[in-house]
């Protein structure tokens, strides 16, 4: 999110060891730890609330499909992507002609 580093983080540390002395950094880093928590709190359900009203209204479905038109404007993309899928669902056809042989056929 602001991408710190170690350093960046010891040097904030050490600024504060210094303004907020010792006795009080911990109580600081405390009340800092609770509002950051209550921030990401907040984040979340708001994202939750905002993917209930998209899928609520059918904006995923509909950005579901813009990708798929966008997905297949390149035909190699596109063929490979079938071609995989057709082989995925064979194999698993075959897998399930193979248990149920076994089911109505036991050694």
């Amino acid at each position: 999110m602001f991408d710190l580093g170690w350093m960046e983080l010891l040097i904030i540390g050490i600024v504060a060891l210094i303004v907020v002395g010792p006795k009080d950094l911990p109580m600081m880093f405390k009340t800092v730890g609770n509002f950051v928590g209550k921030a990401k709190k907040m984040a979340r359900d708001f994202q939750m609330t905002m993917n209930a009203a998209a899928s609520e209204t059918g904006l995923k479905e509909t950005s579901d499909i813009l990708k798929k038109i966008d997905d297949a404007k390149d035909p190699k993309a596109f063929f490979a992507k079938a071609k995989a899928d057709f082989v995925n669902e064979s194999e698993e056809d075959s897998d399930d002609k193979r248990k149920k042989q076994k089911k109505d056929h036991p050694v």
